[in-house]
């Protein structure tokens, strides 16, 4: 029996691996922990917290994810993106244990016209992007045996996030303005959650840091994301195509979040859902509710 440690237990992750964690109970148990439960940004509390519970895998859900207010809160989101991330690691490291991270695809610049590789060479636009890159270095310098997944564009039926927020104007607004120039791979945590399940079945036994990319299948821009929301939701509001020059935001979006996704595929064996098909089934979640 595994005994694992999902910190950042109340976000939309941390509530879909609760989900996926039923189906699991035979083989681990699980120990979930928010701010409340377990400071991560305390080093020594995480250690006592691992060595009472017997901890064998973290996986570290928690993260600072305000992308416009971590420009005027630089300190807290590095805290939390990276002094945290380093606890972990050192901690990982010194008892033998696998850490699971989740990263960004804020790390890359966004520039490039072709997929990015787990290999291509970050280069961050804004402080969120800045202090998830740190916290993937933390976790490399700190020698852990680990796995880190970049993901993009992330939502579920928990929590605040784009598709939530589209259901709700859609249903007060006639219209909507949304850019059409920044593309991506919207994925639901759900199937994040998944993949993180797969690879635990298939065995942590590399040595360093393992990184992975994850998004569902397809690519999208906002726009057509957000056509999409209102069409499945069944709401008539008109979605406009604007480029983001008429959209200014404090924190600087990549231009491109598509990601290569070969090598988590072959890692996981699993067949990673179309981004509508996965879209339509959290819509329908939300409106069972």
């Amino acid at each position: 029996m595994y005994n694992i440690l999902i910190t950042g237990a109340n976000g939309q992750l941390g509530h879909c691996l609760r989900d996926l964690a039923k189906e699991h109970q035979d083989r681990y148990s699980f120990f979930y922990t928010d701010v409340a439960e377990l400071d991560i940004t305390d080093a020594a509390a995480i250690d006592k917290y691992v060595l009472d519970n017997q901890i064998n895998i973290i996986i570290n859900a928690a993260a600072y994810t305000a992308v416009d207010k971590a420009e005027d809160d630089q300190e807290n989101a590095y805290r939390i993106n990276c002094t945290a991330v380093a606890n972990l690691a050192n901690v990982a490291k010194q008892h033998d244990l696998s850490l699971i991270h989740i990263s960004t695809d804020y790390v890359f610049s966004g520039d490039s016209s072709k997929p990015h590789e787990e290999t291509d060479t970050p280069a961050p636009k804004s402080v969120y992007g800045s202090t998830k890159l740190a916290g993937e270095r933390a976790i490399q310098e700190s020698g852990c045996k680990a796995v880190v997944i970049r993901t993009s564009w992330l939502y579920s039926e928990y929590g605040n996030n784009f598709v939530k927020t589209m259901l709700r104007l859609g249903a007060e607004r006639e219209s909507l303005r949304v850019v059409c120039d920044q593309i991506g791979g919207p994925t639901y945590a759900g199937d994040l959650a998944k993949v993180i399940f797969r690879l635990m079945e298939n065995g942590l036994n590399h040595s360093g840091t393992e990184f992975y990319h994850f998004a569902n299948e397809g690519v999208c821009s906002w726009f057509d994301f957000s056509k999409a929301i209102m069409e499945m939701g069944g709401l008539k509001c008109r979605v406009e195509a604007i480029p983001s020059s008429d959209y200014p935001a404090k924190a600087r979006r990549p231009a491109s979040s598509v990601f290569n996704l070969c090598k988590i595929k072959a890692a996981s064996g699993m067949e990673i859902p179309y981004w509508r098909d996965s879209l339509i089934l959290t819509i329908n979640k939300l409106q069972e509710k």
